[in-house]
């Protein structure tokens, strides 16, 4: 799950940066308000985490603006402000979550995953489709009732298709999910996840539509 991290002290970004691509996220990291407006524009995020005290643009204005375009993606509030009126505040400008600092990785990922549950009308962290059942809280996934293992990159590309079964994804979209800005790809990287998923999984799980993308389809 690709996510937008807004975040101007160095050491703290780049502590949550690295703890949440451990647990599974692929994070765009921006030190300004600015590029933080510019990136939610310009890219599809699964979640925002957006501190309050940003250069160029603070981090209510930037919530405020991306809510008044009509952005629906999920925004947590990262502060050191702990007062009731702050929160008041995010909320009613549109924030989904707030978390104070001092910050504990896992229970930031985890309230990540919440909301990214929520906003796609999940309650169940778990998604079943088929023979195919997965926990992206968890990172597991079965196949007829038995434990597969995947890589992390192959389990995100299959994360990314469970969540949007019926839904035809290019191959770019997938990059985009998989890969931050500043990483790249070679040419036949999704191919070849692709590739593994059917051999775990059967050649029939993930469609191919020729010219346009990959599709898992819900059972009928």
């Amino acid at each position: 799950m690709r996510i937008l991290l807004v975040e101007d002290d160095a050491l703290l970004g780049d502590g949550i940066q690295k703890s949440l691509d451990h647990l599974g996220f692929t994070v765009d990291w921006m030190r300004d308000g600015k590029q933080g407006e510019a990136a939610l524009a310009a890219e599809e995020y699964a979640a925002a985490v957006l501190d309050l005290g940003l250069p160029q643009q603070d981090g209510l204005s930037l919530l405020q603006s991306a809510r008044n375009k009509g952005l629906r993606t999920p925004i947590l509030i990262l502060t050191a402000r702990d007062s009731k009126l702050d929160k008041l505040k995010g909320f009613n400008l549109g924030a989904d979550d707030y978390v104070i600092k001092p910050i504990d990785m896992e229970e930031l990922a985890a309230r990540l995953r919440a909301l990214i549950r929520r906003s796609a009308g999940r309650a169940s962290p778990r998604i079943v489709i088929g023979a195919v059942e997965i926990d992206p809280d968890t990172r597991q996934a079965w196949c007829n009732n038995k434990p597969v293992d995947f890589s992390a990159k192959e389990f995100a590309v299959l994360e990314l298709l469970v969540q949007n079964a019926g839904r035809v994804l290019t191959r770019a979209q997938l990059e985009q999910s998989l890969y931050g800005w500043g990483d790249s790809a070679d040419s036949n990287t999704i191919e070849v996840f692709i590739h593994h998923l059917r051999k775990k999984l059967g050649g029939d799980f993930i469609q191919t539509l020729r010219g346009i993308g990959y599709t898992v389809r819900r059972p009928e």
